[in-house]
């Protein structure tokens, strides 16, 4: 073949030049001469790890791995090539013995940053982004990886400068200006909204990556853009893996094997909200399996939630694709996915097809963008017909709501007293317990001018920072609103506590374009009347749905204006705020919304109905 050296030389130059093929035929052939050639055999590992071969990475990894344990970028492909296979603790192994060796290789602190973070290890995630920093403060994957882990931490303050140095360094990062503008919106920091703003909305509309897609449910109302940003997203964080898991196979079970699928199986709202239903599952027709993907926080509720169904999976451990195995394995024939983007889940284990029905619910109000994702359940509120063109799924009503609510809990039967809770000993109380960042500068406008109109009112809040308070203090000050008006509720114990607490307040303000989901379904269980404004796109349609499925429909408004003007005239009206009480009240035991039983039966027939479509052969899917 000529010279070995000079093979092997000219090889490494294709292989820099990106002429990939040419390069592995000459690799290729000094292997033959010299099957032990450390060079080559890394090349080769390069070349298959970049063409998404992990297992013909990890082959050649480990043929030259004798002789040349203490080659750093050795172990970096080794380690690269198991975190593709998902065999993440033997790749954090290979990574630790590199960083022993070389420990500032950038490459590996960022690699086992990210694997440590998809093992929900976040502490030692950004330690590892942060050391990058130190020696290359502006590594723009370090940046943008740290400032997302910050904000798991909840210290936007420094996350928000993260954010900001990486815009200036990389204007062009893949959703920066989204996580910019969505962190700054969790400490009700608005003064770059409307130019960031109009920097996102224009981007999705051009196809970029400018934003993610829950954030992006927080800046806009309009159904289609938040189409476009979702598929914009999933096209590229999950495509499907082909070939799929699942390709058409027929099996008959005794009941229906249902899998729920979710990060959130603990002291989360998503728990709260599907406690009821998992218990009230007919076990008679139906198998039920937990695939959990986050912690074992250790509380009540995930205990009750594990003794809710026949088989539950811890699955924090296990890569996407081991779950995605498992679920085929198991022959499951309807896979529910509860979390859609929200924090840590897991949306790759559908993309692998492990189920012949699988079904986007409750967790993220939306389309998930995909084609793998076939039904999603929502109700004619949420969804109406008009909107079905906004989802790249079948939409599928469910009778009433599509929140469900546990009726079995109850607040507390001792409701703290308006000084226990920061309140003043006498004045009307509009509540707004939503997340910070929901609040909008139009929506917030709209509250000071009730509290200007209001004499003696308050707005009860909460917030997870000092920094949005203070933020929130000046706002209402610049609009003319005494800053000691806005009174924030401190955390408290137990759910039933919170729920309790809703006795002091008169009425609760709904947020816009993205509504109190969980936190408005808690109002109206703890008996507090709900205002809500209803727009365009599903998120803002929420709080719309649960009132009418509560039998208090005339509290949906459809305009800024309509919705100032009722909650101005309720604040004026006692009785008409009373009456609304007692038909509350009287609610808990007829309306739909608080019927956990009921709301499960409509569930599953809407399962039943779904996999009978896909048995006849008539499914969204293959």
């Amino acid at each position: 073949m000529g010279d070995a050296s000079s093979t092997l030389h000219r090889a490494i130059e294709l292989q820099s030049q990106g002429q990939v093929a040419a390069a592995t035929s000459l690799f290729e052939a000094v292997l033959a001469d010299d099957p032990g050639n450390v060079a080559a055999l890394y090349s080769l590992a390069v070349i298959a790890v970049g063409a998404r071969r992990p297992d013909a990475a990890l082959a050649y990894a480990q043929r030259a791995l004798p002789s040349a344990p203490a080659f750093a970028p050795l172990l970096f492909v080794l380690g690269t090539a198991l975190q593709a296979l998902g065999r993440r603790d033997e790749a954090l192994v290979q990574y630790d013995a590199a960083l022993a060796i070389q420990p500032q290789f950038a490459e590996v602190l960022i690699n086992s940053g990210v694997l440590l973070r998809e093992m929900l290890r976040h502490g030692e995630a950004l330690e590892r982004f942060n050391r990058v920093l130190a020696f290359d403060p502006d590594n723009v994957v370090a940046l943008a990886n740290c400032a997302i882990l910050l904000t798991e931490f909840k210290a936007s303050d420094e996350a928000v400068l993260r954010f900001e140095r990486l815009l200036q360094l990389d204007p062009d990062h893949a959703y920066a200006p989204g996580l910019l503008l969505y962190e700054q919106l969790h400490v009700c920091d608005w003064s770059r909204l409307d130019e960031l703003k109009a920097r996102i909305v224009d981007g999705v509309r051009a196809g970029r990556r400018v934003c993610k897609s829950l954030a992006f449910m927080a800046l806009s109302d309009s159904a289609a853009d938040q189409q476009a940003v979702t598929r914009i997203f999933a096209a590229q964080a999950c495509p499907p893996v082909d070939p799929p898991l699942w390709a058409g196979e027929r099996w008959r079970h005794d009941r229906l094997r249902v899998a729920y699928v979710s990060p959130d199986l603990r002291e989360h709202p998503v728990g709260h909200l599907m406690a009821g239903v998992f218990e009230q599952h007919d076990r008679n027709r139906f198998e039920t399996v937990a695939v959990s993907l986050g912690i074992d926080d250790g509380s009540r509720l995930r205990s009750r939630i594990a003794a809710a169904f026949e088989h539950f999976i811890d699955a924090r451990a296990m890569s996407a694709a081991a779950i995605a195995a498992q679920l085929r394995a198991m022959e499951i024939d309807i896979a529910i996915d509860l979390a859609g983007f929200t924090a840590d889940s897991r949306m790759e284990i559908f993309a692998r097809r492990p189920a012949p029905v699988q079904v986007g619910f409750l967790g993220y109000p939306g389309t998930t963008g995909t084609p793998y994702i076939d039904y999603l359940l929502a109700d004619r509120h949420t969804a109406p017909a008009t909107h079905h063109r906004f989802f790249d799924e079948r939409v599928v009503w469910l009778p009433d709501a599509y929140l469900p609510v546990d009726a079995s809990l109850r607040p507390d039967p001792r409701t703290p007293s308006r000084a226990e809770c920061g309140l003043p000993d006498t004045g009307f109380v509009f509540c707004a317990f939503s997340h910070d960042y929901k609040i909008t500068p139009p929506l917030f406008d709209v509250w000071m001018r009730l509290l200007a109109a209001v004499d003696g009112a308050v707005l009860w809040l909460v917030s997870r920072n000092a920094t949005s308070q203070r933020n929130l203090r000046a706002a209402a000050q610049a609009r003319g609103v005494a800053p000691e008006r806005l009174v924030f509720a401190s955390r408290v114990p137990r759910v039933e506590d919170h729920l309790a607490r809703y006795g002091q307040a008169d009425l609760f303000l709904d947020t816009h374009p993205y509504n109190a989901h969980t936190t408005a379904a808690d109002a109206l269980l703890a008996g507090l009347p709900v205002l809500t404004f209803s727009g365009d796109a599903f998120p803002s349609r929420v709080a719309g749905s649960l009132l009418h499925a509560a039998g208090l429909p005339e509290l949906v408004t459809t305009s800024a204006a309509d919705y100032e003007a009722l909650a101005m005239a309720l604040a004026r009206d006692p009785a008409r705020l009373a009456a609304l009480r007692a038909r509350l009240r009287a609610a808990r035991d007829t309306a739909p919304l608080f019927d956990t039983r009921g709301y499960t039966r409509g569930l599953e027939a809407a399962l039943i109905a779904m996999w009978r479509r896909t048995a006849l052969g008539d499914a969204a899917g293959p």
